[in-house]
């Protein structure tokens, strides 16, 4: 009998080709037919090797879903930034590649994510989801997040509404 080795750990500049696998295959597969072509395309090509190389080392929090030694996804996390509402962590990013989704990884890497913000004091959290991403809508209300409040995300000129998920 063999055992999978699953493990959510801050991300190691060593990481950084690998979660910008990562990001390409899960933006691909989450936002295409959302975001526009061309923006979704920048978008990722913006955030190669090198980007996620700094953000290892960046003011924000990185952790990766270490499946038998593969990283099958990541989550940022820190201080909320809309100042406006009272929760003070946020998830600013929660993504897996498309063949770990649907399997319960997801809930491990938001479990985990939770987990730390409140070990460093935030109490509470703001997760933004755009609206036509009924997957991502959908799991962060199956893990209790309260559809609190709209703003708007523009890509290429179209304008699209996404959700303040919160937890108190």
């Amino acid at each position: 009998m063999k055992t999978l080795s699953i493990d959510v750990r801050r991300a190691e500049p060593h990481d950084s080709r690998a979660i910008s696998e990562v990001h390409r295959l899960a933006w691909q597969h989450t936002y295409a037919g959302i975001i526009p072509h061309r923006a979704l395309r920048q978008m990722i090509e913006r955030r190669g090797e090198n980007w996620w190389r700094k953000a290892t080392r960046g003011p924000a929090t990185l952790l990766v879903l270490d499946v038998a030694g593969t990283v099958a996804g990541y989550a940022t996390l820190g201080l909320n930034r809309a100042r406006a509402l009272p929760q003070e962590g946020e998830i600013y990013e929660l993504y897996l590649r498309p063949e770990y989704q649907g399997i319960g990884l997801g809930h491990m890497l938001f479990g985990e994510a939770r987990r730390l913000l409140k070990s460093l004091g935030c109490n509470g959290l703001v997760v933004w989801c755009l609206e036509e991403n009924e997957t991502g809508a959908q799991f962060y209300r199956s893990h209790g997040g309260i559809d609190y409040c709209e703003g708007m995300e523009t890509f290429d000129q179209k304008q699209l509404k996404k959700i303040g998920f919160i937890w108190g």
